[in-house]
């Protein structure tokens, strides 16, 4: 994004070993090759002002030949773009009007798999606690229905979830929203102004980033490094920006799986309270892990809110999530809101806080189910399609795969023609970024998994086989 700058030692981590690629007398070659490979994966924001070539070779060790070879090369594949009196910034070699910017909704019909979707469907355990939300509801009749707070019960048995995972909290600490997506606009609305940075994890959820656009704010990635967190980029960025939020996928990670150290997510809070800036920690796959638990949510403070929600733990379309935070924070999101809505569903409060409060072994096969159809995921991708990359997740709905090259805008088309609807990662990222990835979830049933997998790999092999060009492609919606 504008005015962002790289910082030196994070970009030296992202290269890691780029000399591997290539002998002495190319290694401006391989250098740009790197660099090239660090803005498509989005691991570089666009818009970005890179160092000065002197110091860029004293942090790499080499010679200043051969970091301007290097830069000189990605000017001219569009990669970088250079402005009299400012800098270099690194690009792409195509405008943002070429985005793929457009969705499209599709109902799959029984030959369609949608692998766009990383959600399970309702069990019964579902309709049994609309059934006995019912039968809960009489009392609530004689009111208005209009509650900018949340239903006591309810408040009452998101406060008690948070206990259990570690995190004392009282039910005036709890705003019920209609889910965290609707949480998070609250924020934005009562914290946030237009023209306010946000800094966000990259690549993240499509939906938070367009909340902060839509409120007129800027999203200001800090990439994930393969392994997790960049967490001195991320505290360098915060820092440097002082943005108005921080908004972290931290259990979890969607795309990606990643979840944050205890530490790790301190040393940020610490770094968002020097700034005064408010921590948003989305928890909406926390409950998804396989053998062991994240580390409890234990950053409690003023500048720190945390997003809940039903709709990845239980189901989609119960549409109620909350808000965890200190009661001047919560007061704060109760007087936003008017403008937004009026309060979420009584019934579906209701029947959120029967699952709640009830038998949790429901959430304990979920987990089971998940770590069974993710082992087939990956099983058949390794077997199938050797040359994509993943790192396998500890728990959450998705995996995170690298393809070999920059093709997903048409491996995307392929794989429509075939029946398989994919997310390309393009969705997860800011100004085009993550043309190398694809995010498959493992929430379908393994026969429909692997035979999703092999459509897949019909789609690239037709990929490879036809000359490149650039491709544009209407993008799924993505949840």
């Amino acid at each position: 994004m504008s005015g962002s700058v790289v910082n030196l030692n994070s970009l030296s981590r992202h290269l890691g070993d780029w000399r591997a690629a290539g002998t002495k007398d190319v290694a401006w070659r391989s250098l740009a090759d790197a660099l090239k490979g660090l803005v498509l994966d989005g691991r570089l924001p666009l818009d970005a002002r890179l160092p000065g070539e002197r110091r860029l070779a004293e942090a790499l060790g080499v010679s200043r030949i051969t970091v301007s070879a290097a830069l000189d090369r990605l000017r001219a594949d569009g990669f970088l773009t250079s402005r009299v009196g400012s800098g270099t910034f690194t690009a792409l070699p195509f405008s943002r009007a070429e985005r793929l910017e457009g969705l499209f909704h599709v109902a799959p019909g029984p030959e369609v798999v949608n692998m766009a979707t990383a959600v399970l469907p309702a069990g019964a355990h579902v309709h049994s606690a609309y059934a006995r939300a019912l039968d809960s509801l009489p009392p609530h009749l004689p009111g208005h229905g209009y509650d900018p707070v949340g239903l006591l019960p309810m408040r009452r048995a998101a406060a008690e979830a948070y206990d259990r995972a570690g995190l004392p909290t009282r039910p005036d600490q709890i705003v019920v929203t209609a889910g965290a997506q609707n949480g998070l606009a609250i924020l934005l609305r009562a914290f946030g102004r237009p023209g306010d940075a946000v800094v966000i994890d990259h690549p993240t959820y499509p939906h938070a980033i367009e909340a902060i656009v839509r409120a007129g704010m800027r999203p200001v990635p800090v990439a994930l490094a393969p392994g997790g967190w960049d967490i001195d980029g991320l505290i360098a960025t915060i820092e440097r920006v002082r943005p108005r939020l921080v908004y972290l996928l931290g259990a979890h990670q969607n795309p990606t799986g990643h979840v944050i150290a205890a530490e790790d997510e301190a040393k940020v809070a610490e770094a968002v309270a020097r700034v005064g800036s408010l921590m948003v920690m989305d928890d909406t796959q926390r409950e998804l892990w396989f053998d062991r638990p994240p580390p409890p949510p234990s950053v409690p403070g003023p500048h720190v809110a945390r997003l809940g929600s039903m709709s990845k733990t239980w189901w989609g379309g119960l549409r109620i999530g909350w808000i965890r935070a200190e009661v001047e924070v919560a007061d704060a999101a109760v007087r936003a809101r008017a403008s937004l809505d009026l309060g979420a569903a009584v019934i579906e409060q209701l029947a959120a806080a029967h699952l709640l409060v009830g038998d949790q072994s429901p959430v304990v096969e979920r987990r089971r189910l998940l770590a069974g159809r993710e082992a087939a995921l990956y099983a058949r991708l390794a077997k199938v399609l050797p040359d994509w990359k993943t790192t396998r997740p500890v728990g959450g709905l998705s995996l995170w795969v690298a393809l070999p090259r920059p093709s997903v805008a048409a491996l995307v088309v392929e794989a429509r023609k075939r029946g398989v609807i994919i997310a390309p990662g393009t969705r997860f990222g800011v100004d085009g970024a993550f043309q190398r990835f694809v995010r498959l979830p493992y929430c379908l049933p393994e026969p429909e998994l692997e035979a999703a997998v092999d459509m897949l790999a019909e789609a690239w092999a037709d990929v490879g086989a036809r000359p490149a060009r650039r491709t544009q492609a209407p993008e799924p919606d993505v949840f």
